[in-house]
């Protein structure tokens, strides 16, 4: 009897494993199938604009943080809280500013991301 609730204790984990594989291959991130330290790369023009709260973004900046805030405002969260992002010297009180300095209006102000609120 302990053999057979072994062998269905691993069938569980097995069915379990399999499906959050499955999961993580159809895309179920907050970017898609895309992962955010991905998607960072396409924030390369805002570079300066994420260190400098006193710089203005670039146009390429702009567009980029509109197009991925289009997707959906958890990817840009995670986004701009990426390893990625950290690790180039972003900083995401900063980062997180960005929206607002490009004007885009249709921001989603107030989205909480990390300990940080967008404006």
């Amino acid at each position: 009897m302990a053999v057979i609730r072994g062998v269905i204790v691993v069938a569980i984990l097995v069915m379990v494993a399999v499906a959050a594989l499955v999961r993580g291959a159809d895309g179920a991130g907050e970017c898609g199938a895309t992962s955010p330290d991905k998607m960072a790369l396409k924030l390369a023009p805002c570079a300066s604009a994420a260190k400098d709260p006193k710089s203005t973004p670039s146009s390429g900046c702009c567009t980029a943080v509109r197009t991925i805030g289009k997707q959906s405002p958890k990817c840009l969260c995670a986004v701009m809280l990426s390893n990625t992002t950290r690790s180039s010297g972003i900083k995401p009180e900063v980062a997180i500013t960005i929206p607002k300095r490009c004007n885009i209006a249709d921001r989603p102000v107030g989205y909480k991301c990390g300990d940080y609120t967008l404006p």
